[in-house]
């Protein structure tokens, strides 16, 4: 009740002492305004007859005569002053000082601002800084003697009846504001006193989960309806009371066995997929085709180096190896798949969908090479054998979901495209790549992220096993050395001849990229390749592919 009627007495306080502080401040500033106004213009009048007096006498050419009549202007000028802070002088148009009745002080700095808003012929209020301060001024050109004339106050002087009254304004409502608190809470405490018992008779069934206190009922009123209200209320809270201890304990028991089963296969399953699951168990059992990128990942020559290690030195420098590459694909909003021993299966683009799914997978190919690259700086210190890895990736339809049988299910994804992308990361070993990606992940990266930043170079056309159809493979990366930045356009420009069978051309496009990129395996391959089709010309149907008669 006291915050809803307090805001009701204090509002129109407020609003009723708002508007008389800018009916008083616009007042007084108004008065400001029309004396330092009137004085100027007498000022302006004396300076006149003065000038006229010469011109009467024919002394307006006496440069003698001249200076007394400022002498006069000025000596005026100091007769109408009112305060030891107001200060009248002048300036002609070059900044030049005139006469003053004290020194503005005017800075070399202040001179050129000054003489913009003079010009600006507003006989108005101006402010400006004269030395060093913030002053109030108005101004008027004096023609004969070619001077600015102005009688300027400091602006906190000029404001300090404002001011005055700004403070009693709020000295005022704040003492208003005390009284009304006061009288609202004295008001208000004989109202409120039966509520403030119910209250604490709430506060202590909440505290001692007593649900046998009851109020004493004092009025025949609608407090006293309240109380009654409230002891039959307490009654049935007692009675349920013991119902949702029970209900309570057992809700409590299901959500521990619930956090158990998230923790436990949040270990082998997305967490966004563990809660779609939660949230509707029953479309996780259905299958959904959609187009995704799917990469693999792959240690080479697992087996060498797996003789080479001890068993739980092996295991450590996998979990090592592990723990960095699957970060780099969740927080790129990747899905992992799967372990298949030493090789990692991710998918972008289920169970969510995101506009630059095909992107975030191939910078997470690019960063996992280069956490690779970290990682090896490690098992260097360590004395541990070092990685090298292969990354293949393809964009393409699959059918993704739950997949299994009742005992046993996997989330996973099926399908051509992952074939393709299995492929992928077993070419890098062929064409001596880091990482590959397929055409169909190239089109959609030019198509959804042309401006990521990132440089291909087409490899080859191949059609792998168990495919007769081709399909180009490039490499990308993120950043490229400078001979790689000269390097690379040639050599897709060599491709284009290549694939126009103008072999001569394209082989002197691939000998300018090993000038520039020395033992170059795929540019060496396929000068060879030109070379041996200059001579012996492929079929009229050739079509660039290469069969590939493994993985």
């Amino acid at each position: 009740m006291f915050l809803v009627v307090l805001p009701l007495i204090i509002v129109p306080l407020i609003l009723a002492e708002t508007a008389s502080y800018f009916q008083a401040i616009n007042g007084v500033t108004r008065l400001a305004r029309q004396l330092l106004g009137f004085k100027l213009g007498e000022l302006e009048k004396f300076a006149s007859n003065q000038w006229g007096l010469l011109e009467e006498n024919n002394y307006s050419d006496r440069e003698d005569m001249v200076d007394a009549a400022k002498k006069a202007v000025e000596q005026y000028g100091q007769t109408i002053l009112l305060s030891n802070s107001e200060i009248i002088f002048a300036i002609d148009k070059n900044g030049n000082p005139g006469m003053s009745t004290a020194d503005p002080g005017l800075l070399e700095s202040e001179t050129a601002h000054l003489l913009q808003i003079l010009a600006g012929e507003n006989h108005g209020l101006q402010t400006a800084y004269i030395g060093g301060e913030r002053r109030i001024l108005q101004s008027f050109y004096f023609e004969p003697f070619n001077w600015y004339i102005l009688i300027t106050e400091k602006e906190q002087v000029f404001y300090t009846d404002a001011r005055s009254i700004a403070f009693q304004t709020l000295v005022t409502l704040a003492a208003a504001v005390v009284v009304a608190v006061i009288l609202l809470i004295f008001i208000t405490s004989g109202f409120t006193k039966p509520i403030g018992k119910i209250v604490k008779a709430m506060n202590s069934i909440i505290e001692t989960a007593d649900l046998s206190s009851r109020v004493e009922v004092e009025y025949n009123d609608e407090t006293g309806n309240l109380a009654m209200t409230f002891n039959k209320m307490a009654e049935e809270l007692d009675r349920a009371y013991g119902q949702i201890k029970r209900y309570a304990f057992d809700a409590v028991l299901a959500g521990k066995k619930e956090e158990r089963i998230r923790h436990i296969f949040q270990k082998y399953v997305p967490n966004t997929v563990i809660e779609k699951f939660f949230a509707s168990p029953e479309k996780m059992l259905i299958g959904d085709n959609r187009s995704l990128s799917i990469l693999f990942s792959d240690i080479r020559s697992f087996t060498t180096i797996s003789e080479g290690m001890a068993p739980d030195d092996l295991v450590n420098s996998l979990n090592r190896y592990f723990s960095g590459q699957v970060d780099i694909i969740y927080n790129r909003k990747g899905i992992v798949d799967k372990y298949i021993g030493d090789a990692i299966m991710a998918f972008w683009g289920a169970p969510d969908r995101h506009e630059d799914d095909a992107l975030q997978s191939v910078i997470s190919g690019i960063e996992m090479i280069d956490a690779v690259g970290k990682f090896n700086e490690n098992q260097r210190k360590l004395g541990k054998c070092e990685f090298q890895i292969g990354i293949g990736l393809n964009y393409g339809e699959v059918t993704v979901g739950n997949i299994g049988s009742e005992r046993k299910m996997d989330y996973t994804v099926i399908g051509d495209a992952v074939n393709l992308a299995s492929r992928m990361e077993g070419l890098t070993k062929t064409y001596h790549s880091d990482i590959l990606i397929s055409e169909s992940l190239f089109e959609e990266l030019r198509k959804k992220s042309p401006n990521a930043g990132l440089h291909y170079r087409l490899l080859d056309t191949v059609a792998v096993k168990g495919k007769t159809k081709g399909v180009r493979i490039f490499t990308v990366k993120h950043r490229l050395t400078a001979a790689e930045a000269k390097a690379w356009p040639i050599h897709n420009q060599g491709m284009k001849l290549y694939y126009g069978r103008d072999f001569n051309e394209a082989g002197k496009k691939f000998k300018e990229v090993l000038s520039l990129l020395s033992n170059d395996f795929n540019a060496d391959n396929l000068l060879r390749r030109c070379k041996d089709y200059a001579v012996n010309p492929p079929p009229e149907n050739w079509d660039g592919v290469e069969i590939m008669k493994s993985k």
